[in-house]
């Protein structure tokens, strides 16, 4: 069993999937736990990517300023904020990226939407997503196009590869309000479980005390 970090998560879902399959899995977000579990670290997940972790999933990285749906406001912003807002959010958006794609834990993955240019520009060592899927694929029921950035991870199989006859977009049809975007970060209980079975099951390098003294 590995010791599984899970950043930019408040609810819970994906560190309690891993949880269940006997893993240390904690979560880190700037918001306190939804569940009030104490195993969450409240704050900014970049203070402990050096804790000897084995494993480490970005669950959902503030992404308004990195994917394609929002490159519009880098040329004309939304009402009540300018240019250099937008693009400081931008650079603000691609340095945590950054962080988190370079940390020094072997095993990564990084959840996000389809990238623009100039969020790509700005992201250190950046390739290409190595996999793009479906909530749907994973018995979620849900149509959102998400990709994947791994690094000493295989691609996710698909549990439920088969389309449902009706798929919500939940994501997408989300009216405003001020929990709009906590929701629109909410994981997907289905690839949860698909990331801690077929990742978890693979070999962890043990206990950081363990190799610290060995």
């Amino acid at each position: 069993m590995g010791r599984i970090l899970i950043a930019c998560e408040f609810s819970g879902i994906v560190r309690r999937a891993f949880a269940a399959r006997g893993h240390d899995a904690w979560s880190c977000d700037l918001l306190p736990a939804e569940d009030r579990s104490n195993k969450h670290i409240t704050g900014d997940v970049r203070g402990i990517l050096d804790d000897g972790w084995d494993m480490l999933i970005v669950a959902h990285p503030p992404c308004t300023r990195l994917c394609n749906s929002g490159v519009r406001w880098l040329s004309a912003p939304p009402a009540g904020r300018t240019l250099d807002e937008m693009w400081a959010d931008l650079d603000a958006g691609a340095a945590l990226f950054s962080d988190l794609w370079n940390a020094p834990i072997d095993r990564i993955a990084v959840e996000n939407p389809v990238m623009h240019r100039h969020a790509k520009e700005r992201i250190r060592n950046y390739c290409d997503p190595a996999q793009t899927i479906q909530p749907w694929q994973f018995g979620d029921g849900e149509a959102k196009r998400t990709c994947f950035w791994l690094k000493g991870l295989p691609p996710l199989i698909p549990t439920h590869p088969v389309k449902p006859t009706e798929v919500v977009h939940r994501v997408w049809r989300m009216p405003p309000g001020p929990d709009r975007q906590k929701e629109r970060s909410r994981f997907f209980p289905g690839v949860a479980d698909a990331m801690a079975d077929q990742w978890g099951d693979l070999p962890m390098q043990g206990d950081p005390f363990e190799r610290a003294t060995a």
